[in-house]
Protein backbone atom coordinates (compact mmCIF):
# COMPACT_ATOMS: atom_id res chain seq x y z
CA UNK A 1 0.00 0.00 0.00
CA UNK A 2 1.22 3.60 -0.54
CA UNK A 3 2.80 5.46 2.33
CA UNK A 4 0.97 8.04 4.41
CA UNK A 5 0.28 11.43 2.79
CA UNK A 6 -0.92 14.78 4.02
CA UNK A 7 -4.45 13.83 2.95
CA UNK A 8 -4.23 10.62 4.99
CA UNK A 9 -3.07 12.58 8.02
CA UNK A 10 -5.96 15.03 7.70
CA UNK A 11 -8.52 12.22 7.31
CA UNK A 12 -7.10 10.56 10.42
CA UNK A 13 -7.36 13.78 12.43
CA UNK A 14 -10.95 14.43 11.30
CA UNK A 15 -11.99 10.86 12.13
CA UNK A 16 -10.45 11.05 15.61
CA UNK A 17 -12.09 14.41 16.27
CA UNK A 18 -15.55 13.38 15.08
CA UNK A 19 -15.45 10.04 16.89
CA UNK A 20 -14.42 11.81 20.08
CA UNK A 21 -17.13 14.45 19.58
CA UNK A 22 -19.74 11.67 19.46
CA UNK A 23 -18.13 9.98 22.48
CA UNK A 24 -17.55 6.69 20.71
CA UNK A 25 -14.71 4.26 21.35
CA UNK A 26 -12.83 2.79 18.41
CA UNK A 27 -14.61 -0.52 19.04
CA UNK A 28 -18.04 1.11 19.04
CA UNK A 29 -17.32 2.87 15.75
CA UNK A 30 -15.97 -0.37 14.30
CA UNK A 31 -19.15 -2.22 15.27
CA UNK A 32 -21.28 0.44 13.56
CA UNK A 33 -19.17 0.32 10.39
CA UNK A 34 -18.89 -3.47 10.24
CA UNK A 35 -15.12 -3.54 10.59
CA UNK A 36 -12.53 -4.24 13.28
CA UNK A 37 -11.18 -2.01 16.04
CA UNK A 38 -7.68 -2.52 14.63
CA UNK A 39 -8.83 -1.16 11.25
CA UNK A 40 -10.17 1.99 12.92
CA UNK A 41 -6.91 2.34 14.86
CA UNK A 42 -4.84 2.04 11.68
CA UNK A 43 -6.85 4.80 9.99
CA UNK A 44 -6.54 7.09 13.02
CA UNK A 45 -2.77 6.50 13.21
CA UNK A 46 -2.55 7.51 9.51
CA UNK A 47 0.35 5.15 8.93
CA UNK A 48 -1.00 3.88 5.62
CA UNK A 49 -3.48 5.12 3.04
CA UNK A 50 -6.86 3.43 3.80
CA UNK A 51 -9.28 2.29 1.12
CA UNK A 52 -12.01 4.73 0.08
CA UNK A 53 -14.69 2.15 0.85
CA UNK A 54 -13.49 1.85 4.45
CA UNK A 55 -13.34 5.63 4.87
CA UNK A 56 -16.90 5.97 3.53
CA UNK A 57 -18.18 3.27 5.90
CA UNK A 58 -16.53 4.86 8.94
CA UNK A 59 -17.88 8.34 8.24
CA UNK A 60 -21.32 6.97 7.33
CA UNK A 61 -21.33 5.25 10.73
CA UNK A 62 -20.78 8.71 12.24
CA UNK A 63 -23.64 10.18 10.20
CA UNK A 64 -21.17 12.15 8.09
CA UNK A 65 -19.65 12.23 4.65
CA UNK A 66 -16.36 13.63 3.43
CA UNK A 67 -16.48 16.47 0.93
CA UNK A 68 -13.68 16.59 -1.63
CA UNK A 69 -12.30 20.04 -2.35
CA UNK A 70 -9.29 21.51 -4.12
CA UNK A 71 -6.89 23.92 -2.47
CA UNK A 72 -4.47 26.54 -3.67
CA UNK A 73 -0.96 25.74 -4.76
CA UNK A 74 1.70 26.34 -2.13
CA UNK A 75 2.87 29.50 -3.92
CA UNK A 76 -0.65 30.92 -3.69
CA UNK A 77 -0.86 29.99 -0.02
CA UNK A 78 2.42 31.81 0.60
CA UNK A 79 1.15 34.91 -1.17
CA UNK A 80 -2.06 34.78 0.86
CA UNK A 81 -0.19 34.50 4.15
CA UNK A 82 2.10 37.36 3.14
CA UNK A 83 -0.97 39.52 2.46
CA UNK A 84 -2.47 38.62 5.85
CA UNK A 85 0.83 39.36 7.62
CA UNK A 86 0.80 42.84 6.11
CA UNK A 87 -2.60 43.66 7.63
CA UNK A 88 -3.08 44.98 11.14
CA UNK A 89 -4.54 42.76 13.83
CA UNK A 90 -7.19 45.42 14.52
CA UNK A 91 -8.42 45.22 10.93
CA UNK A 92 -8.61 41.44 10.98
CA UNK A 93 -10.47 41.35 14.31
CA UNK A 94 -12.96 43.92 13.02
CA UNK A 95 -13.46 42.06 9.76
CA UNK A 96 -14.14 38.82 11.63
CA UNK A 97 -16.58 40.55 13.98
CA UNK A 98 -14.82 38.80 16.86
CA UNK A 99 -15.46 41.27 19.67
CA UNK A 100 -19.12 41.68 18.76
CA UNK A 101 -19.72 37.94 18.78
CA UNK A 102 -17.82 37.41 22.03
CA UNK A 103 -19.86 40.15 23.70
CA UNK A 104 -23.03 38.37 22.59
CA UNK A 105 -21.84 35.05 24.04
CA UNK A 106 -22.13 36.66 27.46
CA UNK A 107 -21.32 34.30 30.33
CA UNK A 108 -21.24 31.10 28.25
CA UNK A 109 -17.94 29.42 29.26
CA UNK A 110 -15.64 29.11 26.26
CA UNK A 111 -12.10 29.40 24.95
CA UNK A 112 -10.94 30.69 21.59
CA UNK A 113 -9.30 27.95 19.58
CA UNK A 114 -8.26 26.96 16.06
CA UNK A 115 -7.33 29.65 13.56
CA UNK A 116 -8.98 32.33 15.73
CA UNK A 117 -6.55 31.57 18.56
CA UNK A 118 -3.67 31.52 16.07
CA UNK A 119 -4.73 34.92 14.68
CA UNK A 120 -4.66 36.49 18.16
CA UNK A 121 -1.16 35.11 18.69
CA UNK A 122 0.12 36.79 15.53
CA UNK A 123 -0.08 33.96 12.99
CA UNK A 124 -0.98 35.05 9.43
CA UNK A 125 -3.57 32.31 8.88
CA UNK A 126 -6.98 32.81 7.22
CA UNK A 127 -9.97 32.87 9.58
CA UNK A 128 -13.50 32.64 8.18
CA UNK A 129 -15.41 31.90 11.41
CA UNK A 130 -14.96 32.50 15.13
CA UNK A 131 -13.73 29.20 16.61
CA UNK A 132 -14.42 28.35 20.23
CA UNK A 133 -14.12 25.38 22.58
CA UNK A 134 -17.29 24.57 24.55
CA UNK A 135 -17.66 21.89 27.21
CA UNK A 136 -20.29 19.19 26.75
CA UNK A 137 -21.74 20.09 30.15
CA UNK A 138 -22.58 23.53 28.70
CA UNK A 139 -24.17 22.10 25.56
CA UNK A 140 -27.74 23.03 26.56
CA UNK A 141 -26.69 26.63 27.26
CA UNK A 142 -24.88 26.77 23.94
CA UNK A 143 -27.97 25.44 22.13
CA UNK A 144 -30.12 28.07 23.85
CA UNK A 145 -27.68 30.77 22.70
CA UNK A 146 -27.73 29.45 19.12
CA UNK A 147 -31.53 29.48 19.15
CA UNK A 148 -31.65 33.07 20.41
CA UNK A 149 -29.05 34.06 17.79
CA UNK A 150 -31.18 32.55 14.98
CA UNK A 151 -28.50 29.95 14.32
CA UNK A 152 -28.53 27.60 11.34
CA UNK A 153 -26.28 24.57 11.27
CA UNK A 154 -24.01 23.71 8.36
CA UNK A 155 -25.43 20.86 6.29
CA UNK A 156 -22.52 19.09 4.59
CA UNK A 157 -24.82 17.06 2.34
CA UNK A 158 -26.59 20.12 0.93
CA UNK A 159 -23.49 22.35 1.19
CA UNK A 160 -25.48 25.12 2.86
CA UNK A 161 -26.73 26.21 6.26
CA UNK A 162 -30.05 24.85 7.49
CA UNK A 163 -32.04 21.64 7.60
CA UNK A 164 -30.32 20.17 10.68
CA UNK A 165 -30.99 20.28 14.41
CA UNK A 166 -28.99 22.94 16.23
CA UNK A 167 -27.97 20.75 19.18
CA UNK A 168 -24.26 19.78 19.18
CA UNK A 169 -25.25 16.25 20.25
CA UNK A 170 -26.99 15.71 16.92
CA UNK A 171 -24.91 14.39 13.97
CA UNK A 172 -23.28 17.03 11.80
CA UNK A 173 -20.45 19.52 11.80
CA UNK A 174 -20.21 21.85 14.77
CA UNK A 175 -20.51 24.88 12.51
CA UNK A 176 -23.32 27.45 12.57
CA UNK A 177 -24.32 30.71 10.94
CA UNK A 178 -25.83 33.18 13.42
CA UNK A 179 -27.06 36.76 13.29
CA UNK A 180 -23.66 37.75 14.74
CA UNK A 181 -21.53 35.83 12.25
CA UNK A 182 -20.24 32.31 11.66
CA UNK A 183 -19.10 30.21 14.61
CA UNK A 184 -17.40 26.82 14.91
CA UNK A 185 -17.31 24.86 18.15
CA UNK A 186 -14.88 22.27 19.40
CA UNK A 187 -16.88 20.28 21.94
CA UNK A 188 -14.84 18.85 24.80
CA UNK A 189 -15.24 17.25 28.22
CA UNK A 190 -12.83 19.75 29.82
CA UNK A 191 -11.17 22.86 28.51
CA UNK A 192 -7.56 22.49 27.38
CA UNK A 193 -4.89 24.61 28.98
CA UNK A 194 -5.36 28.25 28.06
CA UNK A 195 -3.31 31.43 28.01
CA UNK A 196 -4.41 35.06 28.10
CA UNK A 197 -3.65 37.35 25.18
CA UNK A 198 -4.13 41.09 25.50
CA UNK A 199 -4.81 43.35 22.56
CA UNK A 200 -5.67 46.97 23.09
CA UNK A 201 -7.97 47.18 26.09
CA UNK A 202 -9.27 43.65 25.73
CA UNK A 203 -8.13 40.24 27.00
CA UNK A 204 -8.81 36.97 25.19
CA UNK A 205 -8.55 33.45 26.61
CA UNK A 206 -7.04 31.28 23.89
CA UNK A 207 -5.44 27.88 23.51
CA UNK A 208 -1.68 28.07 22.82
CA UNK A 209 -0.37 27.58 19.30
CA UNK A 210 1.02 24.15 20.19
CA UNK A 211 -2.52 23.01 21.05
CA UNK A 212 -3.88 24.49 17.82
CA UNK A 213 -1.36 22.43 15.87
CA UNK A 214 -2.48 19.26 17.64
CA UNK A 215 -6.22 19.77 17.14
CA UNK A 216 -6.67 21.69 13.87
CA UNK A 217 -5.06 19.98 10.85
CA UNK A 218 -5.66 22.86 8.44
CA UNK A 219 -4.30 25.50 10.78
CA UNK A 220 -1.40 23.20 11.70
CA UNK A 221 -0.36 22.89 8.05
CA UNK A 222 -0.37 26.66 7.60
CA UNK A 223 1.45 27.30 10.88
CA UNK A 224 4.20 24.83 10.01
CA UNK A 225 4.57 26.36 6.57
CA UNK A 226 4.74 29.88 8.02
CA UNK A 227 7.36 28.77 10.57
CA UNK A 228 9.48 27.07 7.90
CA UNK A 229 9.33 30.10 5.63
CA UNK A 230 10.23 32.42 8.49
CA UNK A 231 13.18 30.22 9.44
CA UNK A 232 14.53 30.08 5.88
CA UNK A 233 13.94 33.73 4.99
CA UNK A 234 17.20 35.70 4.66
CA UNK A 235 17.85 38.23 7.40
CA UNK A 236 17.36 41.84 6.30
CA UNK A 237 20.56 43.57 5.23
CA UNK A 238 21.57 46.54 7.34
CA UNK A 239 21.95 49.91 5.74
CA UNK A 240 25.26 51.68 6.06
Amino acid sequence: MPESSRLTTEIAAILRRERSAQRLTQQQLADRAGTSQSAVARVERSGRVPSLSLIERLFTALGLQLAVTAEQLDSHLDAGMDALAARSLDDRIDELGLDRLLDRLGDLPHLLTGSTAALLQGAPVPVDAVEIAVRWRDSARFTAWLTAAYGQRWNARWREFGGLYLEPEEPGEHYWMTRYGEIRAQMCDEFPEAIEVRHGERSYRVVPLVTVELTDPQAATLLRRHRQRTATSPAPRSLR
